[in-house]
């Protein structure tokens, strides 16, 4: 999935989830992305056990403001070795000062020996003055029963965008993870961008006790870059 909450580069803020980005609002046609990081994280998770990462995406946006897209990686979690995403959703301004973004997204891991891995939100999200408040919700997952049904998991999140003269751009991001389907955490991130490249860092706070170094300060770099097809 392309994790750029709107216009943030917010990939752990290439990972964060509350998401979509700029596709929403983009003028009507194809576009594709192609992105590499050093640490593939989701809302302050890494997805690659500290690994590298290789993604890539296809969008479609109309001026009505619906879009849709589909996005890949390579992943390192469980069994699985990539993770494939289909997304849905519309997108507008309300006024001047403030936008909108509401939507569907499906988790898929086509070659995890385990089906149930697989999972869906819907999320939404309004931006003013610099300023996301987004939330995505389970809508449903493969797993099934009890945690696994729609409402059993919420992540809340705010992200503020401050752009610079130089043409730099600094993402500050909090993200809540709640619910009986996630592991309960609280993640916090800060990059800086430019020019398609992102250095950022990413801290991860968990309700109850997780496997030594998964709660450390993580760094990441990266690079991606939009094409109109």
């Amino acid at each position: 999935m392309k994790k750029t909450l709107l216009s943030l580069s917010l990939t752990s803020l290439i990972a964060a989830t509350s998401l979509l980005s700029t596709q929403a609002f983009a003028v009507e046609g194809l576009s594709a992305n192609v992105a590499a990081t050093s640490n593939y994280l989701w809302r302050g998770l890494e997805q690659t056990g500290g690994a590298s990462a290789i993604s890539g995406g296809i969008d479609y946006s109309a001026d009505s403001g619906f879009y849709v897209g589909t996005w890949a990686s390579n992943a390192s979690w469980g069994d699985m070795k990539t993770e494939l995403d289909f997304y849905s959703g519309f997108g507008g301004n309300i006024n001047e000062d403030v936008s909108y973004d509401v939507g569907y997204i499906y988790f898929a891991y086509p070659d995890s020996i385990a089906d149930e891995n697989d999972f869906s939100e819907v999320y939404a999200s309004l931006s003013t003055a610099g300023f996301t408040f987004g939330v995505a919700v389970l809508a449903d997952s493969e797993a099934g029963g009890d945690g696994g049904e729609f409402g059993d998991s919420v992540y809340a999140n705010i992200d503020y965008a401050i752009s610079l003269a130089s043409g730099a751009e600094i993402a500050l991001h909090v993200g809540d993870y709640s619910g009986d389907f996630s592991t309960e955490s609280t993640d916090f991130g800060a990059s800086i961008s430019k020019d398609g490249f992102t250095f950022g860092v990413s801290k991860v706070s968990f309700d109850d006790n997780v496997t030594e170094g998964e709660d450390d300060l993580k760094f990441y770099v990266s690079y991606a870059v939009d094409i109109d097809l």
